[in-house]
């Protein structure tokens, strides 16, 4: 079992000078996060977080496979991404109107800024949302790779589709020319 408290970071004993973060990610990860879009992996986390005067600099290299739903076949498959992670944080007062995660976290001017009463920094987050960010828009297997049941029957589908409209209703003449130059080319 992924336990999430391994990726707090207590800002307020961190060292004036670079702290290297080291986290390796699993399925465990994505179902204690309650992820929908992203069904598990398997993640090499690495990267620092320096304090500096005033503020803390994270930075995060993420590369690993994540397992996700082929749009095309709807089974399971694994995608590469590779992502990075630099953000600013804050510490800071958080009112009720801007707090997110609890109320202990604001976002301004692509600043975090963490409660000065708890100054912990809670990475998991962060960690999830470069991930989902960094999976492509559209996800398929390579060629030849989808479920051949789901495959044939996405194509009979498709082809009965076309094979309707096109004996369905006359096609107006100025489209009819257009998909004649189209065959033309």
């Amino acid at each position: 079992m992924c336990n999430l408290e391994h990726f707090k970071i207590d800002l307020k004993g961190l060292a004036e000078e670079q702290t290297p973060l080291e986290y390796q990610l699993g399925d465990d990860f994505f179902k204690q996060l309650g992820s929908t879009e992203v069904q598990g992996g398997a993640l090499h986390v690495s990267g620092s977080i320096r304090k500096a005067v005033g503020f803390f600099e994270l930075q995060l290299a993420i590369s690993g496979t994540v397992r996700i739903t082929c749009d095309r076949c709807l089974d399971l498959m694994d995608q590469p991404i590779e992502a990075k992670l630099q953000q600013v944080v804050k510490l800071g007062t958080v009112d009720d109107n801007e707090a997110w995660q609890g109320g202990s976290y604001a976002e301004q001017d692509d600043i975090i800024i963490v409660d000065e009463d708890k100054a912990v920094l809670d990475t998991a987050w962060l960690i999830y949302e470069s991930v989902v960010l960094a999976v492509p828009i559209q996800h398929v297997h390579q060629p030849g790779d989808c479920n051949v049941a789901m495959s044939e029957k996405l194509n009979e589908l498709s082809a009965a589709r076309s094979s309707d409209a096109d004996a369905g209703e006359t096609i107006d003449p100025r489209w009819e020319a257009l998909k004649n130059l189209k065959i033309k080319n």
